[in-house]
């Protein structure tokens, strides 16, 4: 394979249609990059040149008495949320790196936040994609309505497509009113059994918290943290509801949450060791807990509890990261979730593949759409679980 040649950054969809088509002519591979914030995600490998689209920048519509946006690929999520914050609306995703991701990286990562079990991820807030296919075709998904003709969603498939099945230029998505006031709480405990019983009482009471995130360095050290968001009466019922319910644990007010939520999503920046990715039904996280609390090398787990989506660092020598990784993924199965490697160190790249031994669910479909889609396979290649 030939060296990666300098990035092409095209500002239209016309341009972007025309770089592709080019790549696909005359066989040469691609690797699609918004700000770069996610390029720790799966396997990658050279290619022959990269897609820049942060020239694809900027809201193209927003319509704030239907409650949409439409916005570039390449726009950052930031950006987009100051602006809706203009006009008291937000889009209510806050996935890692929130501050330099872009709208197209966040869609092709599917990445969404500890807000999603209150508001609703990417699956639930996108309403209408524009793409372009590896030869170049413009194609259109959706609308830039939230009420749309029946029939195949495919904007589901873009989502956590990770650029191996088109390059999306533009995004449109539900928004929502900003809410008039925010607080959270956090409780501390001395194990991992009592900060998941205050997430498991949580959801069965209708205090509806905005974010539920756990946070866990050990057997003895547990927190959990609250976010309440709406009107002022609705915050302060939802923390009361969630400090009688957890118990005798140490709790301190935190008037603005993102100053807590913001540090359990940097478990991602962490580049020693590997990190695992798993979706679990909710039931199901104490005993994956347990599972990464025995492991040598143990360092970090962070949950989004309200949705199940758990991450687990471990550090050590390459052989216990390695065992570590390999631990988790079948337990994740053994639990009835799935999970994946997210991150590793750069050396153990090559000995720790992303998606495990890549008996996935849905493998084969997988397979059949990147041939419908790519059928040369110019688009990320190595990228996803389908070669």
């Amino acid at each position: 394979m030939s060296p990666t040649l300098s990035p092409t950054r095209p500002a239209s969809v016309e341009e972007c249609a025309a770089a592709l088509a080019e790549a696909n002519a005359k066989g040469r591979t691609v690797r699609i990059r918004g700000a770069g914030t996610k390029e720790y995600l799966g396997d990658l490998v050279a290619t022959d040149t990269v897609v820049e689209t942060t020239a694809l920048a900027g809201i193209v519509a927003h319509v704030p008495a239907d409650l949409t946006v439409t916005v570039r690929a390449g726009t950052r999520l930031a950006d987009v949320r100051a602006a809706l914050a203009n006009a008291g609306q937000m889009l209510p995703l806050d996935p890692p790196h929130d501050d330099a991701a872009t709208i197209g990286g966040v869609v092709a990562a599917n990445s969404s936040g500890f807000r999603r079990a209150r508001y609703g991820g990417v699956r639930d807030l996108l309403i209408g994609t524009t793409y372009v296919l590896a030869d170049g075709s413009v194609a259109r998904a959706g609308g830039r309505v939230v009420k749309n003709v029946a029939g195949y969603d495919l904007n589901k498939v873009l989502i956590g497509s990770l650029g191996t099945l088109a390059l999306i230029v533009e995004c449109t998505f539900k928004v929502l009113p900003l809410p008039a006031a925010t607080a959270a709480l956090r409780a501390r405990f001395a194990s991992a059994a009592d900060a998941f019983a205050l997430c498991d009482a949580l959801a069965r009471t209708s205090a509806r918290p905005a974010a539920l995130a756990l946070e866990g360095h050990g057997p003895h050290e547990w927190s959990v943290v609250v976010e309440a968001a709406g009107d002022p009466a609705a915050v302060e019922r939802t923390l009361k509801i969630a400090g009688d319910a957890a118990g005798e644990a140490k709790i301190e007010r935190i008037d603005d949450p993102e100053t807590a939520l913001a540090p359990l999503r940097d478990i991602v920046n962490d580049r020693t060791g590997a990190i695992v990715r798993a979706s679990l039904p909710p039931a199901a996280q104490l005993a994956f807990a347990d599972t990464a609390l025995r492991l040598d090398g143990f360092t970090r787990l962070v949950a989004d509890a309200a949705s199940g989506v758990v991450r687990v660092h471990t550090r050590g020598d390459d052989d216990d990261a390695i065992a570590a990784a390999d631990a988790l993924l079948a337990a994740a199965r053994a639990v009835g979730g799935a999970a994946r490697v997210e991150r590793r160190a750069d050396r153990l790249r090559a000995r720790i593949p992303a998606w495990g031994d890549g008996d996935l669910p849905g493998l084969f479909l997988m397979r059949r759409l990147r041939s419908e889609f790519d059928p040369k396979g110019i688009l990320e290649p190595g990228r996803g679980p389908v070669r």
